[in-house]
């Protein structure tokens, strides 16, 4: 049984990887299709939908559930989320993009604080201190590279997916898969006005064809199917090479390169979130330990 569980983690483990990997070709992907912000997200997800859709139905043999009014507005975040992301990507370097969207967990902090009325501890404080300044270096940076407008979105694609988070905390059941199901049909039907202006080129569908079959539908698939069989830290640390990935392939890619204060700014970004969700794990154990005491 050891032996089994042990292979099952450490499939899952490589499922997260995969998933954290292909999300990590989104910029390099968004910025290779010459099309539109709003018609690149429409179709990328419109194609995603088709694959999860799939997925649904071999995995379960049946249709997903008619959605509630909470799981909408879960799938209404993700849309505005996804929009803005790719937008941002358009506009900034795809680090700026990546990096500011990795803000979200502060962006939950305060929104927990003042829709939930969760409290705020002093290390959160810290945290969102660090994670602001960090921010603020990014725009500074702008004087080397990116657009002011495409910063001013990413950090926005941040703050949706802390309402998406927000927002899941407030289903009591169903599967996150659901969510993502919605958000990229939601998202592929408010983007039909902008589908005029799509110039289909060989370079183009093969293109939104990656990014819509595994950019964005395996890489779910795959990240459902692993995070909840690895520990709390690997679900933390594993999807941390998103970001990191990122700016190495638009680099290669493209040869973009993200300015020196971008660079500064993204660490102190990435270590600020990744130490909250360590400490955050931290008090979760100890208050198990002391329930079982």
């Amino acid at each position: 049984m050891h032996v089994n569980s042990e292979t099952g983690r450490i499939k899952a483990i490589v499922f997260l990887c995969l998933a954290a990997i292909l999300w990590s070709t989104g910029g390099l992907l968004i910025k290779w299709v010459p099309w539109h912000p709003i018609a690149i997200a429409g179709i990328r997800s419109g194609i995603a939908s088709v694959v999860l859709l799939l997925f649904w139905c071999v995995r379960f043999q049946k249709l997903p559930p008619r959605p509630s009014k909470y799981k909408l507005l879960a799938a209404a975040n993700y849309m505005c989320l996804v929009m803005l992301f790719v937008a941002s990507n358009k506009l900034t370097t795809s680090a700026n993009a990546i990096l500011l969207q990795f803000t979200a967990p502060v962006w939950v902090i305060l929104l927990a604080f003042w829709l939930l009325k969760e409290k705020i501890k002093p290390r959160d404080l810290v945290v969102v201190a660090v994670v602001f300044f960090g921010m603020l270096l990014f725009f500074i940076g702008d004087l080397n590279g990116g657009g002011m407008i495409g910063n001013i979105l990413a950090v926005l694609s941040g703050v949706c997916m802390a309402l998406m988070i927000i927002t899941l905390k407030m289903i009591k059941d169903g599967n996150p898969l659901e969510i993502i199901l919605w958000g990229n049909i939601l998202t592929f039907l408010v983007a039909i006005p902008f589908y005029g202006q799509i110039s289909w080129t060989p370079g183009s569908m093969l293109g939104i064809g990656l990014l819509g079959v595994f950019q964005l539908g395996f890489s779910y698939i795959f990240y459902t199917a692993g995070i909840s069989k690895v520990s709390a830290l690997e679900g933390i640390l594993i999807p941390v090479l998103e970001p990191l990935l990122n700016p190495v392939w638009v680099l290669i890619g493209t040869g973009e390169r993200p300015s020196q204060y971008a660079l500064i700014g993204g660490a102190l970004v990435i270590s600020a979130v990744f130490y909250r969700s360590i400490m955050e794990q931290s008090t979760a154990k100890m208050q198990t330990a002391e329930v079982m005491e």
